[in-house]
């Protein structure tokens, strides 16, 4: 300490700063451009996610011919999988599940009931 001030070192190369103290950079969300939505409102509304799993998967298996479920909501039970990925993502603007499955190479988002159920799918080349 010098004259009342403290010697701050100089930020690491590739840091931000606010005038002399480093920052970290505020993470990025994912790339969503190439993951296509389909939106599916099905009449009589479906019972519950266990009706909703095999009609998402048949449109995905339509729409990309062999391929992985990669993530799931379901908004009816506050329940997502793969489990507790929202956990680390409390201040962010994406849901775990959604940022999982943009970052293993999700392709398909199949919305049902306007995000009651929602559904990331990707190819499995």
């Amino acid at each position: 300490m010098k004259n009342g001030s403290i010697n701050i070192p100089p930020p690491a190369a590739g840091l931000a700063t606010i005038g002399d103290a480093a920052v970290c950079p505020v993470p990025q969300s994912p790339d969503l451009s190439g993951i296509t939505v389909v939106a599916l409102h099905p009449q009589p509304l479906l019972a519950d996610y266990l009706a909703a799993l095999p009609l998402a998967r048949a449109e995905a298996q339509a729409r990309l011919g062999d391929c992985m479920l990669l993530s799931w909501y379901d908004r009816d039970r506050a329940f997502e999988a793969p489990q507790h990925v929202s956990e680390c993502h409390k201040a962010s603007a994406l849901p775990g599940y959604v940022d999982y499955a943009a970052l293993r190479g999700a392709t398909l988002k199949i919305d049902i009931e306007s995000g009651r159920f929602v559904f990331f799918h990707r190819t499995m080349d």
